[in-house]
């Protein structure tokens, strides 16, 4: 799963660049134009890849021993 996380990745940073809309007058849902509608496109893919790559990609045991290893608060915790 880790090389397709790293494959979008790479799309979303070639996709970024919009230089294709850059001259275009084109309004979208009567409102927005087209790049931006494309930059709000573009953010919310990204924010799905983020979290594709967090459930997918992060390391299952990294948690496991931060909560075993830990000590415990001395002195009854902060103040």
């Amino acid at each position: 799963m880790k090389p397709i996380v790293i494959v979008l990745v790479v799309l979303l940073i070639i996709a970024h660049q919009d230089f294709w809309w850059w001259d275009d007058r084109t309004i979208v849902l009567g409102f927005l134009p087209i790049g931006l509608a494309w930059h709000i496109l573009i953010s919310l893919a990204t924010a799905a890849v983020g979290v594709l790559a967090v459930m997918c990609c992060w390391p299952k045991d990294l948690e496991e021993n931060e909560s075993d290893s830990a000590p415990p608060p001395e002195g009854g915790g902060p103040r």
